[in-house]
């Protein structure tokens, strides 16, 4: 009977839920020599599915320009869905909010790479993220300011 009460952790499955490759400017912007700037947007989300599972969504959106021009953007979200029983409430914001993206993020940034190669641009490779100072950030935030103010 002890046994119903250990607490679990258990991914269920890894997936790519969304990709999207653009590249509104081309051909002509591929003959452009100048060097683009990058801006690369990262962000979280938790969500239960049923009693115990959770599906938690790394997203990346990487948008190259030249001037004003778009070189391509990419938008992608990688997601994992985790079993996670007979834990702390305490401990659940770290457990979502941090060990499961680190898990998830690996496949995000390998996919974002190859979509952009497959695209004929270099590579782009998403830097470490260190997920803990990411959520006490965002908890940080949410305890100096009301729900409603939170930007991303």
């Amino acid at each position: 009977m002890a046994d119903s009460l250990d607490p679990v952790f258990q991914i269920q499955r890894v997936y790519l839920k969304d990709l999207s490759l653009e590249q509104p400017n081309s051909p002509g912007i591929l003959l452009e020599q100048e060097q683009p700037t990058v801006d690369i947007q990262l962000g979280v989300d938790a969500q239960p599915v049923t009693e115990g599972i959770y599906e938690i969504t790394v997203s990346a959106t990487v948008q190259t320009k030249i001037g004003d021009k778009t070189v391509f953007l990419v938008e992608a979200k990688q997601a994992g869905i985790f079993e996670i029983r007979n834990l702390p409430e305490d401990q659940m914001g770290p457990i979502l909010g941090i060990a499961c993206p680190q898990i998830v993020y690996p496949y995000l940034r390998g996919n974002v790479a190859d979509v952009v190669q497959r695209g004929g641009f270099p590579p782009v490779h998403l830097a470490e993220i260190n997920f803990q100072a990411m959520f006490e950030q965002q908890q940080a935030q949410a305890a100096g300011q009301p729900p409603s103010v939170l930007t991303q």
